[in-house]
């Protein structure tokens, strides 16, 4: 039988590791462009965005006011809008379009949306994308 200093270790030790395996399992899955069945279907407009569609794909960026990622996600679809033709990035504060973060369904900043000439979803990242994601995920759009 353990003593009571000898279980609140154990619990200390169980309590690190459970939490330590989910921030690793986070971060794997953060700036992950990927389909998401929920997205089928939806369809945005300029209506919805406050800008007009690309002629091939538009990117859509949901970012918040004091949201560190934020400022990097938008020169990196910044980028990709200017080298690939065709290609819009508009960016949406969360805060301020809080009925279209939820019919989204955007839980956290920065969420990109990857939109096809038509404004269909087709892609979605959380957190930061790579260049190379997002590059990848137009061709999808495109």
């Amino acid at each position: 039988m353990l003593g009571p200093k000898m279980t609140g270790l154990v619990v200390c030790v169980a309590v690190l590791a459970v939490a330590s395996a989910y921030g690793v399992l986070q971060r794997r899955r953060s700036g992950r462009v990927r389909v998401r069945g929920r997205d089928d279907g939806k369809r945005l407009g300029a209506g919805e965005l406050g800008a007009e569609l690309g002629e091939r794909a538009t990117l859509v960026q949901f970012s918040s006011a004091f949201c560190a990622p934020c400022r990097a996600t938008r020169r990196v679809l910044g980028e990709v809008a200017d080298l690939v033709p065709g290609v819009t990035h508009v960016e949406i504060d969360a805060e301020d379009h809080l009925d279209l973060v939820r019919e989204l369904d955007i839980l956290k900043t920065p969420t990109v949306l990857v939109l096809d000439a038509d404004g269909r979803v087709v892609r979605r990242a959380t957190g930061q994308p790579r260049k190379a994601d997002v590059i990848a995920a137009l061709g999808e759009a495109v």
